[in-house]
């Protein structure tokens, strides 16, 4: 409880706004509707270029907010002007912190939105670019809003853990929602002219969505994730630029703040983009995979996102089998050191892409590859171990190590050979007999030659062990005879 009241405490302005003209006033409060978070530990996806498209000044309304006729209540030839006014009623932004106050205004309201939302889903008519400016002004002054900042900005206490937090959930939720139910169907409604719709929906627009995605209100982020994803599709001259404004959000989540409650909606929307691109892929579009997707495996909290992640990274593979190499040499570089359950997601993701994975590209990395699999093959975290050795389920995969065996199984032999004696977990131990015992039958004198060298190591290692305890024993008699008494000779 003490967290959602300390929620709802003072909100930072965006330094990004700070040039846009003021928003219709709060007819029951005095926030600034048209300004974007910009917290310490909640940043915006590079905003700064926000300052070069231009702002869309706000009329304020003025008096106090009165009903106005539905739209099947006037004539066809007043319903453009009817469509003004109800725009109109909807730029008061309403205090809902308080559910006694502004109710008759807040009813009002949300039935002009009703049937704002029902005139552009009907088609009823073809909306003035007039209509279609005030529009995107009326959604402006009502979604671009300060986001309340993260519990420990408050509090002074050190921030906490992603997974463990509850969302705060928007109180103006009912409203909010038909303000972007209207601006969706106004986006893919196919009366939508998009040359002249470029005009409203331009680059300031969209970095101000993009900066919403920090929401933590699960069902804001749904809506942006679809409205953001059919301006992508249909302003095709944005397509770069939104491209890049998410790459800059990726930058600063991995290398300054490592918050953000939107990483997941946008590696969807990006999952998607990457379905359709073309061949050959462009050099940006793999330098996007090295600089920012891959570095997103190094956040601690990719949990929260790693489905969406991976479902990317795998993407890039299946569209280009040439960048295998690069991804699995990406993975190695971030695997976890020691975080158990992030090893478990990276050993999903890495059997999703070797499936992708052609002989050459598995030839070129597959020594670091299987030194890690080793490695993981003897963690003492059970979960780990058998999700490495799950890994000879994949029919693709154990076609590629029996084509390689005479330099996989001499690297992990030794890993089998630890687990059958030593591994405190019996299914691992089941595990590893299966795998061992399919090596031995897909080549018996390779095996065979694996067993014999490590028996040689064995031996070596114990007469060094047995050499170094005789040299200790040596020393201790040295001593007692040169009258070391107060030495430790056991």
């Amino acid at each position: 409880m003490f967290k959602k009241i300390m929620k709802g405490g003072h909100k930072k302005p965006s330094k990004s706004d700070s040039n846009d003209s003021p928003a219709a006033p709060n007819a029951g409060s005095n926030r600034d509707s048209n300004v974007v978070v910009n917290h310490a530990s909640r940043g915006g996806g590079g905003t700064a270029a926000a300052n070069s498209a231009t702002a869309m000044p706000i009329a304020p309304p003025s008096g106090a907010m009165e009903p106005v006729p539905l739209f099947r209540d006037v004539p066809v030839s007043e319903r453009p002007n009817l469509f003004l006014r109800k725009l109109h009623i909807c730029c008061y932004v309403l205090d809902f912190s308080d559910t006694l106050k502004n109710v008759r205004e807040k009813e009002i309201k949300r039935q002009a939105l009703m049937e704002l939302v029902d005139y552009i889903q009907s088609g009823s008519g073809k909306l003035t670019e007039n209509c279609q400016e005030e529009m995107i002004r009326m959604i402006s002054v009502n979604i671009f809003r300060c986001l309340p900042p993260a519990s420990h900005e408050n509090t002074g206490q050190e921030p906490t853990d992603p997974e463990e937090e509850e969302p705060c959930l928007e109180p103006s939720w009912p409203h909010l929602q038909l303000v972007y139910e209207l601006l969706l169907r106004y986006v893919v409604s196919s009366d939508t002219d998009t040359k002249v719709a470029k005009r409203y929906i331009d680059h300031s627009f969209v970095l101000k969505l993009l900066d919403l995605f920090d929401s933590e209100d699960p069902r804001e982020r749904e809506y942006l994730k679809t409205i953001l994803h059919r301006i992508y599709g249909k302003f095709m001259v944005h397509r770069p630029f939104i491209r890049k404004a998410i790459n800059n959000i990726f930058y600063r989540f991995i290398y300054e703040t490592e918050r953000h409650c939107g990483i997941g909606e946008l590696l969807e929307i990006l999952g998607s983009i990457i379905n359709g691109f073309a061949l050959p892929m462009k050099e940006e579009h793999k330098l996007f995979l090295i600089r920012a997707l891959l570095p997103l495996h190094k956040p601690k909290s990719v949990a929260l996102y790693h489905q969406q992640l991976s479902y990317c990274i795998t993407q890039f593979v299946e569209k280009d089998f040439k960048l295998a190499d690069t991804v699995i040499r990406g993975l190695l570089k971030y695997w976890p050191v020691t975080n158990c359950q992030k090893e478990v997601l990276f050993l999903g993701e890495l059997e999703e892409v070797l499936e992708a994975t052609q002989a050459a590209e598995f030839q070129r990395c597959m020594v670091p590859l299987f030194r890690q699999i080793s490695r993981c093959l003897n963690s003492s975290h059970f979960q780990v171990a058998e999700r490495a050795l799950f890994l000879w389920n994949n029919e693709h995969i154990v076609s590629l190590i029996a084509q390689n065996r005479t330099v996989i199984l001499p690297i992990i032999f030794e890993a089998f050979e630890k687990n059958i004696e030593s591994h405190w977990n019996q299914a691992v131990h089941g595990l590893t007999v299966n795998v061992r015992k399919m090596f031995m039958e897909m080549d018996a004198e390779l095996f065979e030659e694996c067993q014999r060298r490590h028996a040689e190591r064995e031996a070596k290692a114990k007469e060094v062990a047995e050499q170094r305890e005789l040299n200790w024993k040596r020393l201790a008699e040295a001593a007692a005879q040169n009258g070391g008494e107060d030495m430790v000779t056991a």
